[in-house]
């Protein structure tokens, strides 16, 4: 970090660019599939027959599926548990493709990261606001006497549970505001909130991601940084919607605002 917030902001942005566009970035994802979907384990868009079993995963493949399993050849059957590290460094490949496993609320699925995709190779940038210091707010976390869970619609139009530990509040232009939010294993918070530019100049919704809270529960509300979220790149995702009440009143023209494309 620089004492430049503007050049610290742009290098952020930078960093943004060039990691969706990596090889196994989000704009690779060119599927999500569920294994409750395919009872008889064949995913005709991914090499290999999977089948949950409890708490795993059993993946069999012959020679023909060109599928390699912690970089040996998987000529025969392994078990699998859900990964949870970076895309490069998952456990399954095929042809370049990575497939993850991926378990919420108890089902199981295969996520089909491939580098060739159509998303990536359409891809050329994301749109920003450049840095504005008005959008730097004070703001105070306000954790819930015990974590929440609501049900809220997800960008696959399924309903999800979503987890919220407390509350963010701040005021733009002199009125208060408030988001509901959860705390990451860092001590981050985490929201997911739509406003007035939603769905005109800027994507539907879009994440913020603040630094932890000081003891006293200050934190900085930095909407500069908000971010697209998943599914803005790739429709594949199963990003969950704002929850009740993390709609903003007023327009937020800050942050990342949509993915250009071809």
């Amino acid at each position: 970090m620089s004492t430049d917030p503007q050049k610290d902001w742009q290098h952020w942005h930078e960093r943004r660019t060039a990691s969706v566009a990596a090889p196994h970035g989000p704009l690779s994802l060119s599927g999500t599939y569920w294994l409750s979907d395919y009872p008889e384990g064949r995913i005709p868009a991914v090499p290999g027959e999977w089948r949950a079993e409890g708490d795993e995963v059993v993946l069999s493949a012959g020679a023909e599926d060109a599928i390699t399993v912690d970089g040996a050849p998987l000529i025969g059957t392994v078990r699998l548990t859900a990964d949870h590290g970076p895309i490069p460094e998952s456990r399954v490949e095929s042809a370049g493709r990575r497939l993850v496993v991926l378990r919420r609320e108890g089902l199981w699925a295969v996520r089909d990261f491939d580098p060739e995709s159509a998303a990536r190779r359409a891809y050329r940038g994301i749109e920003a606001t450049s840095y504005d210091a008005g959008w730097v707010l004070p703001g105070v976390y306000r954790p819930y006497d015990e974590a929440r869970s609501i049900r809220v619609e997800n960008a696959d139009g399924r309903e999800r549970g979503l987890g919220l530990s407390g509350e963010l509040l701040f005021a733009i232009g002199g009125a208060e505001h408030g988001l509901q939010v959860a705390v990451e294993d860092d001590g981050s918070l985490w929201a997911v909130f739509a406003d007035g530019t939603s769905g005109e100049s800027s994507y539907r919704f879009r994440f913020l991601r603040p630094d932890a809270p000081a003891e006293d529960g200050s934190v900085t509300v930095d909407f500069n940084r908000a971010l697209l979220p998943p599914c803005a790149f790739a429709d594949h995702f199963i990003c969950p919607f704002p929850p009740p009440g993390n709609t903003l009143s007023v327009p937020v023209p800050a942050g990342e605002r949509r993915v250009l494309t071809d």
